[in-house]
């Protein structure tokens, strides 16, 4: 079920989401940026269970 308060105009674009993020992707390739070049979170106000839940991912080889 749609918002109410949604108002999409007839000529308005719709985004495609999966597409977007291809072209995100190629662009990113383009221009060389690769994840390890993006900034991260510092991290600084991170509550105690989101430090905990990441750090249960690292535990488990993950990389979040």
């Amino acid at each position: 079920m749609a918002s109410k308060t949604l108002a999409i105009e007839p000529d308005e674009p719709v985004i495609d989401m999966a597409e977007l993020g291809e072209r995100l992707a190629r662009r990113r390739a383009e221009l060389g940026i690769s994840d390890a070049d993006r900034p991260r979170n510092a991290g600084t106000r991170r509550t105690d269970s989101k430090t905990a839940l990441l750090k249960a991912i690292k535990d488990v080889g993950g990389d979040w």
